[in-house]
């Protein structure tokens, strides 16, 4: 017997559309909490996300979290950047276009694929938009071992089941930041290039540091996985 296709991406014209698709398919009080509850992003965010290929909503499978009707599948390139020292760098905080400031991780630099991207082309793509088209890293390529699929909750959608394939990319410093202690640096990519006829809400600044690992960071990944939020000051 041939194994069932696999669902295919629910696409949605227009933003209301998305709004009709996922009522009913979420907790009561899920949608009416994005944008609004600390560290969460809005619907005009998701169909963004989804105009651009950086996510897809799938028809739950029988495999996805009990009770979830819909799925929010991202790829995402998880890039593990080390200095001379072998130090790695990893996002602590990150602050939104609404003023909060979301706590992330640690967790190291990561971006969500897009359509026929491959992980070292977004690994690429998420130094120049995150820590700036000064600095230089070189990509040493995935990682030997499988990329991870892991699901949970979205922390940046109350209510709207994740699933994140991981892709592991080693990378090191070759200039343009500094290799010792805590810096940030501006946003330049999230958003650009989108007229949703609202107002998204997007990061501006990312806050970074240098950890002597002992631990395994692979599970920090995902992107807003385990995010905690609070008004910036």
């Amino acid at each position: 017997m041939r194994p069932p296709s696999p669902p295919r991406p629910l696409a949605f014209p227009t933003l209301d559309s998305l709004a009709a698709y996922l009522k009913p398919r979420l907790p009561g009080p899920a949608l009416a909490s994005w944008g609004t509850a600390p560290g969460t992003k809005n619907l005009l965010n998701l169909f963004l996300e989804l105009s651009c290929g950086d996510c897809t909503l799938l028809p739950a499978a029988a495999s996805s979290p009990p009770a979830a009707l819909v799925v929010r599948a991202v790829h995402v390139a998880t890039v593990r950047i080390r200095n001379r020292r072998g130090a790695l760098l990893v996002e602590t905080r990150q602050l939104l276009s609404d003023g909060t400031l979301r706590r992330r991780g640690p967790r190291p630099l990561s971006e969500k694929m897009r359509p026929g991207e491959t992980p070292e082309a977004a690994a690429a793509r998420a130094v120049r938009e995150e820590l700036g088209e000064l600095v230089r890293v070189r990509i040493l390529g995935p990682e030997a071992e499988p990329r991870r699929v892991e699901e949970r909750d979205s922390a940046s959608y109350p209510g709207l089941p994740a699933r994140y394939v991981l892709h592991a990319v080693d990378a090191e410093v070759v200039e343009g930041v500094p290799e010792d202690g805590e810096f940030d640096t501006e946003e330049a990519g999230e958003g650009e290039g989108h007229d949703g006829g609202g107002v998204a809400i997007t990061v501006k600044r990312h806050y970074w540091a240098w950890i002597d690992d002992q631990e395994d960071h692979r599970d920090a990944g995902a992107p807003a996985a385990e995010a905690e939020a609070v008004a910036a000051q």
